[in-house]
């Protein structure tokens, strides 16, 4: 049997896993990416990663077929280049090429993002579908779009930034230099911000408790005052899951996809979330009178999308994801 090994890196972890032919985990490791680091040490502790999760699953580096690897960024698929990356600090990384350095195997690199939305796509809430959008709730908001089987990267390997279109004209600062992008409303730390911004303004809200006995504002703090039933909770709520539907809605509008999957620690809210989000992404979306919409789910993964995703990028690039996907050529 032949094994894949795919790299999530973040900002916080990197993340590798050992992936079967049915992309089923059987082996992981995880080791703190601590991203303020020059790369040359970081670079050190991903190969670090792979030789751990090798270990964990039992096998040895021929068995491996070839590695893949995530990184939040511009990732040139052709060169193996990590052009530049906001998060990590990485500009022009030869990510692909010292990993085929360190073990001498074929290694694959895309936006991390692309990874993940790769991962569900293959093995996850976006199965079986033939156009997908996967968009990721984080630090910040990352989205991997498939159409027709096959991740859009655009000309330049940049594309599929849908958290850096804009929502509100001057609205919030982002960290790529825009003002008012869709990551700064819709992200968790977005989320947060708002969070603080309603604690300023009414100390006396049940967020207020809710801070002092966790010890900070988290992405859960206004949905746990509105379950409290506190006004200034669920307006928060609103105002968050608003900002998101715009961007969603606007996403639909120029992708029409089969299946629009959200995934990140918001999530779990489930309904609290996907109900209102629905109900005000149907009354925005251009194709509302269709007689097929896209379904909105959330993503069934969670962080093995990004692992799954980077160990089948080979996939992708050999021409095999058709035939394992749909049953046949397309």
């Amino acid at each position: 049997m032949k094994y894949y090994i795919g790299i999530d890196i973040g900002g916080t972890n990197i993340s590798t896993g050992v992936t079967d032919d049915d992309c089923n985990i059987v082996g992981r490791s995880k080791i703190k990416t601590d991203s303020g680091r020059p790369y040359p040490e970081v670079i050190e502790d991903i190969i670090e990663s792979v030789k751990l999760a090798a270990e964990d699953a039992k096998i040895d580096m021929e068995d491996v077929k070839w590695i893949g690897a995530g990184c939040p960024g511009t990732c040139n698929c052709d060169t193996g280049v990590v052009e530049y990356s906001n998060n990590l600090h990485w500009d022009n990384a030869p990510l692909r090429d010292d990993i085929e350095k360190a073990f001498g195997k074929k290694t694959y690199i895309d936006n991390d993002a692309n990874a993940a939305a790769f991962g569900e796509y293959l093995a996850g809430a976006a199965k079986g579908s033939k156009n997908a959008v996967v968009i990721t709730l984080g630090t910040g908001v990352g989205a991997g779009i498939i159409i027709n089987g096959k991740i859009f990267s655009g000309t330049n390997f940049a594309g599929g930034e849908i958290g850096h279109t804009v929502i509100v004209v001057d609205g919030y600062q982002c960290t790529c230099g825009r003002k008012g992008c869709f990551e700064t409303y819709a992200s968790a730390t977005g989320l947060v911000r708002m969070t603080k911004e309603a604690l300023e303004q009414h100390p006396e809200s049940r967020i207020a408790q809710l801070v002092e006995a966790d010890g900070r504002v988290s992405a859960r703090t206004a949905f746990n005052a509105a379950k409290m039933m506190d006004d200034v909770g669920q307006a928060v709520v609103d105002r968050y899951i608003k900002a998101l539907a715009c961007g969603i809605a606007n996403t639909i509008n120029v992708f029409q996809p089969d299946i629009l999957c959200i995934g990140g620690g918001v999530c779990n809210e489930g309904d609290n979330l996907l109900v209102p989000l629905k109900k005000l992404v149907a009354e925005q979306i251009y194709s509302k009178n269709s007689s097929k919409n896209t379904d909105i789910c959330i993503c069934s993964l969670g962080n093995d999308a990004g692992i799954i995703g980077a160990a089948m990028l080979g996939k992708s690039t050999e021409g095999g994801i058709l035939r394992s996907v749909f049953g046949k050529e397309k």
